[in-house]
């Protein structure tokens, strides 16, 4: 497992931007799969983004496809979430988690990240 640590949320007005940033501890980052998923009071923990260990691939939910961008820095141990033209409905807390294989098994502290309208 890896030490996630989240950061960058906050207070944004609709249509505004924001940059999250998932900080991991570890050598072996770069064979990590990394995604973010978010969760809001009362549901349960929702897909975001994925990039994978080689880069190459990215996968988003639908309703981020085109306005989230996840990206890594394999150098820096850090893996980011652009989120742009932000929607009330994407207020929640944004976990970044990592995995080898399988199940998400390495989850951050969450970082809450409000979109006013």
């Amino acid at each position: 497992q890896v030490q996630l640590v989240e950061s960058g949320g906050g207070l944004v007005q609709a249509g505004g931007s924001l940059r999250l940033s998932c900080a991991a501890s570890g050598r072996t980052f770069s064979r990590y799969d990394m995604g973010w998923f978010r969760q809001t009071p009362g549901k349960e923990r929702e897909f975001v983004a994925t990039i994978r260990w080689s880069i190459v691939h990215t996968y988003y939910a639908d309703s981020v496809k085109g306005r989230f961008t996840i990206s890594r820095d394999n150098a820096k141990n850090t893996v980011y979430l652009q989120m742009n033209s932000l929607k009330p409905e994407d207020t929640a807390v944004y976990y970044c988690a990592a995995r080898l294989a399988g199940e998400w098994d390495s989850w951050g502290q969450g970082t809450q990240v409000t979109v006013s309208s």
